[in-house]
């Protein structure tokens, strides 16, 4: 039960009113949140519930159980294990990984030097992701990845937010890393830059996730300086990433294919007219090195492969689904 192990950074008072709700609810968490002064939501598959005094789901907000300061105070000191210095690298990024590779998200005061953010202060959001192994996802579609000589295809998986682009992306690398004899295909090394945290859920650098046996993580890392550092020192034969986006994401990314390097992946976007808005991604596209475009979406539960986009060129695309 994966959401038993973000119950250690809770309130006592907090933690009893969630052990109160159904077996059959907690195991379709999805994150907790905390905002002071505010009512206890929780995000289930199926949306989004307050949560009144006596623990049980409400849509009414008057009834909700409120969050204090005194709560809020008590997540900090859990979360930071009372050392805010100690975590004030991931207090700059927004977020800290726990054990587990479950996320805490942070909103509060930003303290700004030289134009950047350099830390958090007065803390008032918490946003507890809960993280979950999926396995076996990414198993349909490996197939339409390969080519005829059973090497991965340069592959782009664009979803909304919360469309579990995320846990495909982890699954399909543990396949390709660790291979499936099913498909008479080996395992090849991976170099996986995860940026924050999400893929691999590293906690001490050391991954919480089954990323497969072939796999290098580098946590916390720029995805674009990450790419650079994987194809520098560690010869992967696949190089995989989570939400690019940026200009220089997307230069790395032509840079690790030109070196004969295989890429996969994501972008936030629910269509191909969509991310075609965005310059950077355009000149990815432009490119026409994409091979397989992956669209997920939510229509039939979390994780939904609505379309697989075949072909290097998407304006000439052949459509499966």
């Amino acid at each position: 039960m994966p959401y038993r192990r973000i119950f250690s950074i809770l309130p006592e008072n907090i933690r009893d009113l969630l052990s109160r709700l159904p077996v059959q609810f907690m195991d379709r968490l999805e994150e907790i949140r905390l905002r002071q002064n505010r009512p206890l939501i929780v995000t289930h598959t199926a949306g989004d519930v307050f949560l009144d005094s006596s623990g049980q789901p409400t849509s009414n907000p008057g009834d909700a159980y409120v969050i204090t300061g005194d709560d809020m105070q008590r997540v900090i000191r859990m979360v930071s294990n009372s050392s805010l210095y100690a975590i004030e690298e991931e207090l700059k990024n927004g977020f800290v990984t726990l054990p587990g590779g479950h996320r805490v998200g942070l909103t509060g005061k930003t303290v700004i030097e030289s134009g950047k953010v350099k830390t958090l202060k007065y803390i008032s959001g918490f946003n507890i992701r809960i993280s979950r192994e999926i396995k076996g996802t990414a198993a349909p579609i490996l197939p339409s990845l390969l080519d005829r000589w059973g090497r991965v295809k340069h592959t782009l998986i664009l979803s909304p937010p919360g469309c579990g682009k995320t846990t495909l992306l982890r699954d399909l690398v543990r396949l390709v890393s660790s291979g499936v004899p099913e498909l008479n295909f080996g395992g090849v090394t991976v170099g996986l830059v995860d940026e924050r945290s999400e893929l691999a859920g590293c906690y001490r650098g050391v991954p919480q996730r089954d990323i497969g046996l072939r796999t290098d993580v580098l946590d916390g890392c720029p995805k674009a300086e990450g790419m650079m550092m994987l194809l520098r020192a560690m010869s992967p034969q696949i190089v995989a990433t989570d939400e690019i986006g940026k200009e220089e994401d997307i230069k790395a990314l032509e840079e690790v294919i030109n070196a004969g390097v295989t890429v996969i992946t994501t972008v936030h976007g629910t269509s191909m007219e969509e991310i075609m808005r965005r310059p950077a991604l355009k000149y990815l596209l432009s490119l026409n090195v994409i091979e397989r475009f992956i669209i997920l979406s939510r229509s039939k539960g979390v994780g939904t492969v609505e379309d697989i986009i075949y072909g290097s060129s998407w304006g000439t695309q052949e459509v499966r689904k």
